[in-house]
């Protein structure tokens, strides 16, 4: 009887520690991918961050959020990438500074069977998985039928362009020009700009910009800028010019500054993307092509013009200033 119970003991024991290396493998095996962003510091950024945290806890998986500072800093962003692929994450979901420059580091990291899919911005190369974004041009379009409806079909205009490089918003200001050269009494006097990766560079940049084209003596009747940090900085320098609501302006993105703006008329319209959606089916895609899927080789996020009138929409809510506390916590 002794003899029964001791063995049955050594059998329920063998049985626990079985359960237990089991489990152990299981969490060892947990997808663990990297999400690298173009930079951390803009709003835009933490809406993927939070999309991208909702995807990971809905599929069990763990999420390494990790890109540069600034929008400017290349070399960390590639750095980032080789050594992610250095460490075997099983995948990498990334937001390309430049279309040509990580072309390299992607093609090394699909050929160390860790995919990439691509989210904002294109890559200039066929080694992504699928790509997550607004369909920038269009949402450019968007941009330049909407201002030359403000501007009533006529004037002079300014375009202040992001950065070199950066394919989405160089989309976005092609889709721009496409709109506003169907309008023969809109003449665009400046286009050929740059604001650079950071507000204080826009602002510098805008400033410099309206100074050259006499704004302040009435010689612009319209601005557009494409993306979060070059907005702003656009309104700083009209603000600081006593411009601000006298010149027609259009920008991307949405931040709470930008909107307090939008509600006081010093900025007329802004393009609103779904950076949310875009990090969240950017970690989906991937974990679904990990986990043996198929996935689409593109998705258009989508993207949506917000003026004043239209701010109060339960929809239009939800994509300006979305409540990222429930997925980032107090960040």
């Amino acid at each position: 009887m002794n003899a029964r119970r001791e063995f049955l003991s050594t059998v329920a024991l063998l049985l626990l520690a079985a359960c237990r290396r089991t489990a152990s493998s299981d969490q060892a095996k947990k997808i663990r991918i990297a999400v690298i962003p173009k930079g951390t510091t803009h709003e835009f950024w933490k809406s993927i961050h939070a999309g991208a945290v909702k995807a990971a806890q809905e599929l069990d998986i763990e999420v390494i959020w990790k890109g540069p500072l600034k929008e400017d800093d290349l070399k960390s962003q590639i750095d980032l990438v080789q050594r992610f692929t250095a460490q075997r994450v099983a995948g990498i979901v990334l937001a390309p500074l430049d279309s040509k420059g990580l072309r390299g580091v992607v093609k090394d990291a699909t050929q160390n069977s860790i995919p990439v899919v691509v989210v904002d911005s294109a890559l200039d190369s066929n080694d992504a998985v699928s790509f997550v974004a607004t369909d920038n041009r269009a949402a450019g379009r968007l941009a330049g039928s909407q201002m030359a409806a403000l501007m009533g079909n006529k004037g002079n205009l300014v375009l202040l362009r992001y950065q070199e490089g950066s394919a989405s918003t160089h989309e976005r200001e092609e889709g721009f020009l496409e709109s506003i050269r169907k309008h023969a009494d809109i003449k665009l006097v400046s286009d050929n700009r740059y604001a650079g990766a950071t507000t204080e560079s826009a602002y510098a940049a805008a400033e410099s910009l309206l100074l050259a084209q006499a704004a302040g003596q009435g010689s612009v009747q319209g601005v557009f800028t494409p993306n979060e940090s070059s907005t702003f900085g656009m309104l700083l320098a009209l603000e600081k010019a006593g411009l601000a609501g006298k010149i027609k302006f259009v920008g991307f993105d949405a931040s709470e500054k930008l909107i307090a703006a939008l509600r006081a008329e010093k900025i007329d319209g802004l393009v609103i993307q779904n950076p949310f959606q875009m990090g969240y089916l950017g970690v989906k895609n991937l974990v679904q092509r990990l986990r043996g899927g198929q996935v689409p080789a593109s998705i258009d996020t989508g993207s949506t013009f917000v003026q004043k009138d239209n701010l109060a929409d339960p929809n239009i809510k939800s994509l300006i200033l979305p409540d990222l506390s429930k997925w980032l916590g107090g960040s």
